[in-house]
C-alpha cells in the first residue's frame, strides 16, 4: 500500500489494468488505428465508415479518440478521410509501405515525450 499516495508503481498497475499503454493508447486506439491500416489499407477512410468498422460512435471518435492521434502524428485528417502514418504502422509493428498514406512526421515535442516515456517506464 502506499498509504494514501499515488506512487509511479501504483499508476503503472492501474494503468496496465486498465490496458493503457506507455504512450496513453487504449483498446480502442488500438483498434482504431488498426482498422484504419488492415481494414482500409492505411486509408484513406471517412469517420462514419471508420466508426462503423470497430462499432464505435463517429462524434466520439472525432472527440474523443481521434485528437490524441492526431497528436501522436499516428493518424492524419485530409478531405479524402483519416491517413495512418508511418509513425502509426510503427508503434503496432506493420509494415509501412510508403504509398502515399500520411506524411507521418513527428509532431512537435514528439522525441521529447517518447524519451521521457521510455525513462518512466524503466
Amino acid at each position: 500500500m502506499a498509504d494514501g499516495r499515488i506512487t509511479w508503481e501504483i499508476a503503472r498497475e492501474a494503468l496496465a489494468k486498465l490496458e493503457v499503454g506507455p504512450l496513453g493508447l487504449d483498446q480502442i486506439d488500438h483498434k482504431l488505428l488498426g482498422s484504419v491500416i488492415d481494414k482500409f489499407s492505411g486509408g484513406p477512410v471517412g469517420l462514419d465508415t471508420l466508426a462503423a468498422s470497430i462499432g464505435e460512435d463517429a462524434d466520439t471518435i472525432e472527440d474523443i479518440y481521434e485528437p490524441y492521434l492526431l497528436q501522436l502524428g499516428f493518424l492524419d485528417r485530409t478531405p479524402r478521410g483519416r491517413l495512418a502514418t508511418r509513425l502509426a504502422y510503427e508503434h503496432l509493428g506493420r509494415a509501412y509501405e510508403g504509398k502515399g498514406k500520411g506524411k507521418g512526421e513527428s509532431p512537435p515535442g514528439q522525441a521529447i515525450m517518447t524519451k521521457r516515456i521510455e525513462e518512466v517506464s524503466k
